[in-house]
């Protein structure tokens, strides 16, 4: 392993100073992983986590995983790991935190840094796998380190608490991003379980039956039979009610089932009477027959 940045002086580096210090430069390159380190920095501390590294790559390959491959964002702000389809950051190691930076001589395709992690502060040792670009992302990242140094002697050193405030901002964005997305995913899951609960069973289908006129049909009760009477004779007729609606003409409405002998005017129970009369004499002789109907001048 190599130190970076000892790059000598009398050499100018690859990548302007604006292209660092208003944009970023991007490397792709595939991703062994980081494992925790016992040292900031040290030859020896970054060949051991190489090995690690290898190591567990080769079991997770011969299971059928593949290296990942990731973009590199970087600035005199930082380096950004991110996904190269989603743009998703998946590492963002501030500047001010990585402490070491090395190529491996001996295989020309890895590289690594140390970077302290903000949460845990421990630090990390990230390895990177690119087959003709590994020195020479060591090398930019090693510009932005030179870069960065200048600026804070120019700033007095305010901009380095800038930069944090920055930095700590920008992760507290992605954490309320991460909870945003975790609260959207279970309210759907709440409007899922809503809308189950609001269905019937058998299907929703509480429609009332209809006939071909697309009416109610009706439904009969069973009809109201009075009971005989305890002594077997027939019942009696039933009660007439209290109020008695009366007709446009203020004349009681007439019902024969409720009606007495009594109830009938004069006239119509005189004609009555004849017509029971004349229903008990009523005979037919030889083929003649007598009318029963007291209206009818037959005899």
């Amino acid at each position: 392993m190599s130190r970076a940045f000892n790059r000598k002086k009398d050499k100018s580096w690859m990548h302007t100073p604006e292209a660092l210090a208003k944009h970023f430069i991007a490397y792709n390159a595939k991703f062994l992983g980081n494992t925790e380190v016992d040292q900031p920095k040290g030859t020896e501390v970054v060949r051991d986590a190489v090995r690690k590294l290898k190591f567990q790559r080769h079991i997770k390959k011969s299971e059928g995983q593949k290296i990942p491959k990731v973009e590199l964002q970087i600035s005199i702000y930082g380096v950004k790991i991110l996904d190269p389809k989603t743009k998703d950051v998946q590492h963002n190691c501030q500047l001010h935190r990585i402490s070491f930076c090395a190529d491996d001589k001996t295989d020309k395709r890895i590289f690594t840094f140390i970077c302290k992690d903000s949460e845990s502060n421990k630090h990390l040792c990230y390895v990177f796998d690119s087959e003709k670009c590994a020195e020479e992302i060591t090398l930019t990242i090693g510009q932005a380190f030179d870069l960065a140094y200048k600026k804070f002697l120019e700033s007095g050193g305010k901009d380095v608490e800038t930069r944090k405030q920055i930095g700590s901002l920008q992760k507290r964005i992605q954490e309320l991003e991460t909870e945003n997305s975790e609260l959207k995913k279970h309210l759907q899951t709440l409007e899922e379980q809503l809308l189950i609960a609001q269905v019937p069973p058998g299907g929703g289908n509480s429609k009332v039956p209809t006939d071909i006129f697309d009416m109610v049909p009706f439904s009969p009760v069973a009809p109201l039979v009075p009971l005989p009477a305890s002594n077997a004779s027939p019942p009696p007729p039933p009660a007439r009610p209290a109020e008695i609606r009366k007709d446009l003409f203020g004349a009681e409405p007439f019902d024969p089932f409720t009606c007495g002998a009594a109830d009938f005017p004069p006239d119509i129970q005189s004609r009555l009477d004849e017509m029971q009369e004349g229903f008990k004499m009523g005979l037919t002789v030889e083929g003649t027959v007598f009318s029963l109907d007291p209206l009818d001048g037959r005899c």
